[in-house]
């Protein structure tokens, strides 16, 4: 991992991170939840045209690896963020957990977000789609490594694995990801706090059962765009039903894509931020 370019927070919050590129700020919102940054794989495709942000979020270092770890505690993480770095209604981009941040950032403060790329989320009606992700995963596995990967997940969630048991049961369902699992590149270097995926998971599910999102997403007047991996293990009628829960959005089915679109088809998330960018300035929904 690079030295951070950036560090804000205070006392002891210390949250790390990347800029580079010239042009409209753009932040990125990783995955998830206790996984180390994997986003700078999609900032070569968009730093020429755009200032693109990146932070570790709390969890693993070089950030705070203390919690709390909930929705909230990571909302209040990326408010900081857009304070340290003077960003007041910047393009987000968010993919899979940080899609599904990004959507709770819309929800309880609109006026932070001035557009937003959604890729490939946990969604907000239901359970999200974390059973089908869990079963579909499993199906494109053999089944000794599918019932070892639920074994490990099932410990992590409950708080009792360690993070290297988290990390071998991610690398036996990694390309399960991919929308040609034979094919999918190799999994880039990953750590894991399954303190932090525990305790957030658990959050998330509280929310998901108060519905928060499906009660406040139909609220907001945010530019959005969801952009949906036809082959990913989260089905995309989880994204379509989610983004028909906000006026604004729009959404589009990428076949033959899966959890990872730029990584999948390259190009395809600059051009739907360019779009989105036009919508967000122009007004046009």
């Amino acid at each position: 991992m690079t030295p951070p370019d950036f560090e804000v927070g205070a006392g002891e919050l210390r949250l790390a991170g990347w800029k580079t590129g010239r042009g409209p700020a753009v932040l990125l919102l990783h995955g998830g939840p206790g996984l180390s940054d994997y986003m700078d794989s999609l900032v070569p495709e968009l730093a020429d045209g755009y200032t693109v942000a990146r932070f570790q979020q709390r969890g693993l270092a070089p950030s705070t690896t203390a919690g709390p770890f909930d929705v909230e505690t990571h909302m209040a993480d990326t408010l900081a963020v857009l304070d340290g770095l003077g960003l007041h209604r910047p393009l987000i981009i968010g993919h899979s957990w940080g899609g599904h941040l990004l959507l709770h950032l819309m929800a309880a403060h609109p006026d932070r977000v001035g557009a937003a790329l959604v890729i490939d989320p946990l969604g907000a009606i239901g359970d999200g789609g974390e059973a089908d992700l869990s079963r579909i995963l499993g199906e494109r596995t053999t089944p000794k490594a599918a019932a070892r990967s639920r074994e490990l997940d099932d410990r992590a969630l409950r708080g009792e694995g360690t993070d290297a048991d988290q990390i071998e049961g991610l690398s036996l369902v990694w390309p399960g990801y991919f929308a040609h699992p034979a094919a999918a590149p190799p999994m880039p270097p990953i750590e894991i706090s399954v303190a932090c995926y525990a305790g957030t998971f658990e959050s998330i599910h509280l929310h998901l059962e108060r519905r928060t999102l499906a009660r406040q997403l139909p609220h907001i007047s945010i530019a959005t765009t969801f952009l949906l991996g036809a082959e990913s293990p989260i089905p995309p009628a989880h994204g379509l039903a989610t983004s028909a829960l906000i006026p604004t959005a729009e959404a589009k089915v990428v076949p033959d894509c899966g959890h990872f679109v730029w990584l999948e088809k390259p190009g395809l998330v600059r051009t739907e931020l360019d779009k989105l960018r036009v919508r967000a300035v122009t007004g046009i929904s």
